[in-house]
This record gives C-alpha cells, structure tokens and sequence, in this order.
C-alpha cells in the first residue's frame, strides 16, 4: 500500500533576516515548498542547498505561490519591495513589525490590489521558532478568512492566536505586551542599581525578584476586572492612598543608595495625581485613566 502523504502548501518567503531564516528553515523542515527572496542574495545561498527555490526578485516570488509571507525590516522595506508587484488573488501576511496605524493603512493597501491580508506580530525570538515547547507564538489579526485557509501552515513555525478583523490588532497587541516587558525591565534594572555598590551578589537577588515579580503578575486579571467594572475598589488589598503614602520610602533608599529614581519618579508621580483627583480605596488601576489622553 502506498503511503498516506499530504501535500504541504507553498509558500513565499520574502526576508531572510535572523527570524527569516528561522521561518524558512521551520518550513523545509516540515516539507513545506518554499520560494524565497532577499534583497541581499548572498544569504538564500544556505537556504537553496536546504531545498528552497531562490527567486530572482521579489515579484517573481510572489507570482510562485499564493500565499507570501513577508518578514523585512519595516512597513517602508515593504512598501519599497512590493512596488509594482500583481497582488491580485495573492494571500499577503505581514509579519513585519509596525505600528497599528500602519497595519491598517496596509490592510486596505493590499485589498485595493485585489490580495487578502493578514498582519502578524511575533511573540518570539528567532531560536524559538520550531520549538513548540519554548513557547513562542504569532498574534494575527486581519482576514479570517485568510487565517483560516493558511492557519495550519501559519502554526508550523509558531503557536498562532487571531485576535479580530481589526488589521491593527496583532501589532496592538505585540506593543502592549512589549510595553510591560520594558517596564518589567526597568523595575529590575532599579532593583539591581540599589545593590550594586553592597556586598550582594546579584546572582543571589535574581531568584528572589523572579520569583516576586512572577507571584505579581497575576494582578493583572484583577486591574483588568476593574477596568471591566469600572470599580477600581473591587478586591483592593493595597489601596491607592497607603501606596502613595509610601513612596518616599522607595525614593529615599534611592537617593541613599546613590541611584537615580528616574524610572520610578514618574509612576509615582501618576499615583499622587489619581490620588489628588480620585478616591484614596482605589486601586492602582486609575493610574491608567491619567495615561489615556
């Protein structure tokens, strides 16, 4: 009996940076065809040996398979490589990282040259694509009815999660949660800068701020069931008058510890002005009505 084989879709490649790269090797791998260009050929060469097709121009790469992936530096990269390129009946995802407004204004691009469109915002870094268990995944917002078609061969490199029709909504989300992680970042970097002239070894924080800043995490839930309610008392435990009563604490220990209080300063700041405008049994959750202009 022969063997039960399933044709693997095609797809065009157009971007063969770091995460490029690792998309199209995830692809081979999975025994996807694969077409691929790069403004700068030299780097297909490893690709072509590992079985994918290079083209001699964007163009003729789209014109290989209907569905194109582009993964190029940035909306003006795209815009300067598809120019005068047929769209027309071509499925177009975009996982170039851009601003919402971009998204969009590229959403309705692509629909005038007759292609379906689909905007990406990665979740990952390049060694994480094809490794299901590091859990990198790509939020897409756009066409159903593209992601639908396409969704199978969009999980191979990474875990997919469609958040709406809304083209500008995978780059909406990308920057929201990248957001976070910086000021995750910043608060690690102030807790590190108030030990860095003691006798504390960093090494012997890091498991205690990782461990802190995860048991934190799952306030997020209640902030966002605030939000929901519009009742920022709901479920306080540390309400906003005690934190802003506490804050000189925070910035006297900086000034002592000879650090610079400069990525605090300005959320305590928004904490003393929700208070002056706002109920002291709050949460901290009115903070981000101070921040929506």
């Amino acid at each position: 009996m022969a063997p039960n084989t399933v044709e693997k879709t095609p797809v065009t490649l157009l971007g063969l940076g770091a995460m490029g790269t690792a998309l199209a090797r995830t692809w081979l791998v999975a025994g996807h065809p694969l077409t691929v260009w790069n403004r700068t050929s030299a780097r297909a060469t490893a690709l072509a040996a590992e079985g994918a097709r290079v083209a001699d121009t964007a163009a003729d790469a789209v014109a290989a398979n209907t569905l194109t992936v582009v993964c190029l530096l940035d909306d003006t990269s795209l815009e300067q490589v598809l120019a005068g390129t047929d769209l027309a009946g071509r499925d177009l995802v975009n996982l170039t990282t851009g601003t919402p407004a971009q998204a969009r204004a590229r959403a309705e691009w692509a629909r005038e040259r007759g292609a379906r469109y689909l905007d990406g915002g990665i979740m990952a870094v390049p060694p994480m694509i094809g490794v299901p268990e590091a859990g990198g995944y790509v939020f897409y917002s756009g066409s159903r009815e593209l992601f639908e078609a396409h969704r199978e061969t969009l999980a191979t490199p990474a875990g997919t999660t469609y958040v709406g029709e809304d083209a500008g909504h995978a780059a909406l989300h990308d920057v929201a949660l990248l957001s976070a992680m910086y000021g995750m970042f910043a608060g690690a970097a102030h807790a590190f800068a108030l030990i860095r002239k003691e006798d504390i070894d960093p090494a012997s924080l890091a498991p205690l701020l990782a461990d802190w800043l995860v048991a934190m995490a799952p306030s997020v839930h209640q902030t966002a069931d605030q939000l929901r309610s519009g009742d920022y008392t709901k479920g306080v435990v540390s309400n906003l008058a005690m934190q802003v009563a506490g804050a000189p604490t925070f910035l006297s220990t900086a000034e002592q510890q000879g650090v610079s209080p400069e990525l605090l300063s300005p959320y305590f700041e928004l904490m003393r002005r929700r208070l002056a405008e706002g109920s002291g049994e709050e949460d901290l959750t009115g903070v981000i009505d101070l921040l929506v202009r």
